[in-house]
């Protein structure tokens, strides 16, 4: 008695992209890359697991990511790791590691992929999270802040996103955020907090004003605002920003309650909302980390990046009817009829390809009507016919695919008839 087959699932949490909709996946990933490149910004490949302390000391212990997200184990070698929660961590120690601020600030690096975060799925938030993000070290000027945020921006804007807006804040420095601590402190000490969220009010308070669960905000309703209590530095910063953002045209509102995630942010911190999302409205965000670099072993330089979701970003795409992408797998498909078609096909395709036309072809003897069934599911916009009449005739049929539309043209000339047709 044979055996009843498994059948496995990807685990539960992890979107998967596959044809048609990778298509808008890929598309919203290389858009938000290219408006980084277009700004100096060079590719950096992360390992996808690192040493459980460099996110525990450099994000912060007191955070939701390392205390209750990461996914961490011990190695082989009884090494504790965890998959990679967020990126800033990561590129701040390979700075470190090879030098990379010796050869001229500041450094711009940007990364994509996926990161890992142990959340509870729905739809908007996953345990395998796919972003694109970019990180610029070693400068502290407000211009840099600006053309940061205004990176982003122009990903959002490229991919024809709208219904989006941009909440900026300061987080101020080290010459005020002690003071203000305190402060806040004592206006929590007087709040009925549960055990857990009273010892991240001791180890850092701002974590509460992250805090999502309503209670809780409306608790902190009332707490005093950083903003009133900005360094002269850092509001003379703050407002530079804000200028520069003018300047380029880019819309903000000011959020004076906006706190990131992460411990590491100082001065500029900053967020896409997108309400098309539910309850998962941020698409990206980031801001400036001034000490991050020397809490990690590193010269004291300043740095300011962000991290955009990929998955939330294509969802917002698709909540406003946004698809500026094809989900066409080809431009040209072949279908041979016969053997010697399939040849002569495949060195056709092959010539396509070289000139930069994406081809596919009908495989394992498909009849006709089967084969066009193929054609039109790929999306192609041109589809060749050939058979081994035609091949006698030194012939070959080209079908649009949009008109119906089809003729003969002489076969030695059908790749620069069809890259002629593509040109148009």
């Amino acid at each position: 008695m044979s055996e009843k087959p498994v059948s496995y699932a990807a685990p539960k949490g992890i979107p998967e992209y596959f044809p048609p909709d990778s298509a808008g996946f890929e598309h919203v990933k290389d858009t938000l890359h290219a408006a980084a490149a277009r700004a100096g910004y060079g590719l950096i490949e992360l390992p996808v697991f690192e040493d459980t302390a460099l996110y525990q000391r450099g994000v912060g212990e007191s955070t939701d990511v390392v205390s209750k997200e990461m996914y961490t184990f011990n190695d082989r070698g009884d090494r504790s790791v965890s998959l990679r929660p967020e990126g800033t961590a990561g590129v701040v120690r390979s700075v470190i590691e090879h030098g990379l601020d010796r050869a001229g600030l500041p450094v711009k690096l940007r990364y994509g992929g996926p990161f890992f975060r142990y959340e509870r799925p729905q739809a908007g938030r996953y345990r395998q999270l796919q972003q694109v993000g970019i990180e610029a070290i070693g400068v502290d000027d407000p211009a840099l802040d600006a053309e940061v945020v205004a990176i982003a921006d122009e990903g959002f804007r490229a991919l024809g996103l709208s219904n989006y807006r941009l909440e900026i804040s300061s987080l101020g420095d080290a010459d005020c955020r002690p003071a203000y601590g305190e402060l806040l402190r004592e206006f929590l000490a007087g709040l009925p907090l549960d055990e857990r969220t009273r010892e991240r009010a001791r180890i850092n308070p701002l974590r509460v004003l992250d805090d999502k669960r309503p209670e809780v905000r409306e608790l902190v309703a009332d707490a005093p605002l950083l903003r009133d209590h900005l360094s002269p530095a850092s509001a003379e910063h703050h407002t530079a920003v804000l200028a520069h953002l003018d300047d380029i045209g880019v819309a903000y509102m000011e959020n004076p309650r906006l706190v990131r995630g992460l411990d590491y942010y100082t001065k500029t911190t900053f967020e896409f909302v997108h309400d098309g999302l539910g309850a998962q409205s941020a698409i990206g965000g980031g801001g400036r980390y001034d000490g991050l670099m020397g809490l990690l072993g590193g010269q004291e330089l300043s740095g300011i990046g962000f991290g955009i979701g990929v998955d939330r970003t294509l969802l917002a795409c698709r909540a406003e009817g946004v698809t500026t992408w094809s989900e066409a797998r080809c431009e040209v498909f072949g279908v041979p009829l016969g053997d010697g078609a399939r040849r002569v096909l495949v060195m056709v395709a092959a010539a396509l390809r070289t000139a930069g036309v994406r081809v596919d072809l009908s495989y394992g003897g498909r009849g006709l009507k089967g084969a066009m069934k193929s054609a039109d599911r790929s999306g192609a916009r041109y589809t060749l016919v050939l058979g081994d009449r035609d091949i006698e005739a030194g012939t070959i049929g080209i079908k649009d695919m949009v008109s119906g539309e089809q003729r003969s043209v002489e076969l030695d000339k059908a790749v620069d008839e069809l890259l002629a047709a593509l040109a148009t």
